[in-house]
């Protein structure tokens, strides 16, 4: 199928803006039964350090399929996977994983948090895993959750916090490596309106803050607005050019 390429508009002329993430005409295929099925076809998307794209679509789609891509949990069938200048098609799982870890961070649609840990502890494990002192581990964890609005409730265990709370955790947790690319899956999926709102608000705060390229895959077209732009999945496509939104003010 004919696909057009996505790409999110840079603002202005002379913009210093970089592209962490860039997908070029990505194929996914799968084996079934004696033939294949396209995930995604010929996909490319590119997406400038603080912007966030929201990707919207029908089920099977290929919107999960992308971000799997994306994130380098998947390897193509076909295409380039560029992330933050580096081009994933030749790097071993070894070093895929690396840069997955300081790169790229994701956002589950389920915080998978660890019930036996606080909200601090569930930060600290991971960015100690990289190799971190834990003294810089703790400080950042404690900066992270403040900046989510959980300080009061770094002590609290997952089943002591709102589902609107975990996500937020979840958010903090994926920001520890401060990655380039933040990848998010759903995040308002299992949350009423106003907690939703409150998630999305926040990605959009996070998107400016630290500069990341954000896509969010949602279900949830109200608020696509709080987004830069809009990019619609069609049987394993970006069959639309994307559709400018606006800032949360």
């Amino acid at each position: 199928m004919s696909v057009t390429p996505v790409l999110i508009p840079t603002p202005t002329a002379g913009s210093t803006l970089t592209h962490p993430v860039t997908l070029t005409n990505v194929t996914l295929e799968y084996p079934d039964g004696g033939g294949t099925v396209k995930a995604l076809d010929s996909v490319s998307l590119q997406v400038p350090a603080g912007r966030m794209v929201s990707l919207v679509g029908p089920s099977g789609s290929g919107k999960s399929s992308l971000l799997a891509v994306a994130a380098t949990l998947v390897r193509p069938s076909s295409g380039d996977v560029v992330i933050d200048g580096t081009n994933t098609a030749g790097l071993k799982d070894k070093e895929l994983t690396a840069l997955r870890r300081e790169k790229v961070g994701i956002i589950f649609q389920q915080p998978n948090l660890l019930a036996s840990l606080t909200a601090v502890e569930q930060l600290i494990i991971g960015h100690h895993l990289r190799g971190k002192p834990l003294k810089a581990a703790r400080s950042r964890a404690a900066e992270l959750l403040d900046l989510v609005g959980l300080a009061a409730s770094a002590a609290k265990r997952p089943h002591q916090l709102s589902g609107g709370q975990r996500q937020r955790v979840n958010i903090a947790r994926a920001l520890m490596g401060s990655p380039k690319v933040l990848l998010v899956d759903e995040p308002t999926a299992a949350l009423d309106h106003t907690r939703s709102a409150s998630i999305v608000g926040l990605l959009r705060r996070v998107t400016d803050e630290f500069q990341v390229a954000t896509v969010m895959v949602t279900h949830d077209t109200e608020f696509v607005p709080l987004t830069d732009a809009v990019a619609v999945m069609r049987d394993g496509g970006l069959t639309a050019p994307v559709l400018p939104g606006g800032f949360l003010t």
